[in-house]
């Protein structure tokens, strides 16, 4: 079995060389031995569990080691399992949970979590891993959820729209890519990676955890607080590089809004570890200003590309092969070809289909990226199909989704939200008849409450005019035409960034 890969991996190194930390948290660590003993621990508790049916789990832990075994005790015993990244909102989790059929939900922050289930709950324990007190949440009888065959491990998206999709994937799907990247990246025992991106985030869970214990090699997991991260954007970048130094990291996973921190702390004079050698950055389109700056104050950076569907990377610039202005080569186990318009197929480690789906998804994926392959075999990246913009911090954002709630609000006729590889969101807005800037902004307090922070408004701007077909800022059938709402105020949103 697929699964069997990584843990017998792990086992491999508890023999050769089980005094070897393989993780390592604020105030404890596992040895490979260690990590074994408590995987096969944790195998035995959901052994016990007696329910009717394969449970389901979701999980809502902190970086931890507690949430790599956790994790791998729930793959090696062929449990599906839902991680649930904090920075979602109420409705996202409990969508996820709805629609995923969850039986049971580990977290290390029950206060959050009990009041959103209320009467759902059937029944609660306690215990610790590592140091780390996990309470377990059995849920009452959930309504079975129809997931694909052989499902791992359920990955819904950072928020593309409300309620996103969960995507199914195999242990073959995850163990691809990590094995993929260990290769490309030419992970040692003697590496040291750190943590940074949230586990619950898929290229964090299979880049940053499986591949360097494939390799033997030691994860740093610290809290958010601990390296200067809160919830999606809170960022204290200082304490980060602090982070680097105090742990001799060697590899690291950045999203560009990072990465761009970095590069400016050090511009002013701030030191980076000589430990790291690759710092891979993805997760959102990355400028080519910034990452030749990047290389002016010698950080080792490493853009690479990848979606939930294909199990996170797709390709990856390498030392050995590295070209800015490109994601990087493909990986081996993919490959990658263009329809008519452009826009990027990938081949050979599809997903196996949504939650609701029986039938295994097509071997093809269909990003909805616009790129090309240039005459070195590097894969370009130019542009989005669809109208989902990425922010700099990595998170899907559907324009669409903002806009309707600003739309069927009091005092605002009109809206059009832009945030591409930007750290915050702006949007444009018609204001209703005799409405006030102050209603406005009451307006989007109330509507930012109820969104997650990376879709939230953060700065708003009134519209020279409304939207319409003469100005061409409308379609026909009412749509927003925003490459062209873009156009007219770019200069104006633009500015906001800088101030």
């Amino acid at each position: 079995m697929q699964q069997d890969i990584i843990i017998n991996a792990i086992a491999n190194h508890a023999v050769q060389h089980g005094n070897k930390i393989a993780l390592r948290g604020r105030d404890s660590q596992f040895t490979y031995a260690e990590l074994q003993a408590a995987i096969q621990a944790q195998q035995q508790m959901w052994g016990e569990l007696n329910h009717p049916k394969q449970p389901t789990i979701a999980l809502a832990v902190d970086n931890h080691p507690a949430w790599v075994v956790l994790d791998l005790a729930a793959l090696a015993s062929h449990i599906p399992l839902i991680p649930l990244p904090f920075f979602f909102s109420n409705t996202q989790w409990l969508h996820a949970i709805t629609d995923a059929g969850v039986d049971i939900l580990v977290t290390d922050q029950p206060e959050l979590f009990k009041p959103l289930l209320a009467n759902n709950i059937a029944s609660q324990t306690q215990w610790t891993v590592a140091g780390k007190t996990l309470t377990q949440f059995a849920l009452k009888s959930p309504a079975k959820a129809v997931l694909p065959t052989h499902t791992a491990k359920i990955t819904y998206t950072s928020g593309s729209t409300g309620t996103p999709k969960g995507a199914c994937l195999s242990a073959g799907n995850m163990m691809s890519v990590a094995t993929s990247i260990a290769d490309a990246t030419r992970l040692t025992s003697n590496d040291i990676h750190l943590n940074v991106l949230p586990l619950a985030t898929l290229l964090e869970n299979v880049a940053g955890v499986y591949a360097p214990l494939l390799a033997g090699a030691c994860c740093v997991l610290l809290p958010g607080d601990d390296i200067g991260l809160t919830r999606a954007t809170g960022l204290d970048i200082q304490k980060l590089l602090n982070a680097f130094v105090q742990t001799q990291a060697s590899t690291a996973i950045f999203t560009p809004e990072l990465l761009n921190a970095m590069v400016h702390q050090i511009e002013t004079g701030a030191k980076l570890t000589d430990t790291l050698r690759f710092l891979a950055v993805g997760g959102a389109s990355v400028s080519l200003a910034l990452l030749k700056r990047a290389q002016q104050v010698s950080i080792p950076v490493y853009e690479g590309y990848g979606l939930s569907e294909c199990a996170s990377v797709v390709a990856l610039n390498t030392p050995a092969f590295n070209k800015i202005g490109t994601v990087g080569k493909v990986l081996p186990h993919l490959s990658v070809s263009f329809t008519d318009e452009h826009e990027v197929v990938v081949s050979g480690n599809a997903y196996l289909g949504y939650v609701g789906q029986t039938a295994t998804h097509a071997p093809q994926i269909y990003t909805g990226d616009i790129g090309y392959l240039d005459a070195d075999g590097y894969l370009v990246i130019s542009g989005r199909k669809k109208n989902i913009f990425i922010t700099s911090f990595g998170r899907n954002v559907s324009p669409e989704w903002v806009e309707r709630e600003l739309n069927i609000s009091p005092g605002i006729a009109q809206a059009a939200l832009f945030g591409e590889a930007k750290p915050w969101n702006t949007a444009i807005i018609v204001p209703g008849k005799n409405s006030t800037t102050a209603q406005i902004k009451a307006t989007i307090q109330s509507i930012n409450h109820g969104l997650p922070d990376y879709a939230r408004i953060t700065q708003w701007l009134p519209a020279d005019e409304p939207f319409t077909l003469n100005n061409q800022q409308l379609t026909a059938n009412g749509r927003n035409r925003r490459d062209v709402i873009w156009q007219h105020y770019q200069q104006k949103i633009n500015a906001l960034y800088e101030r």
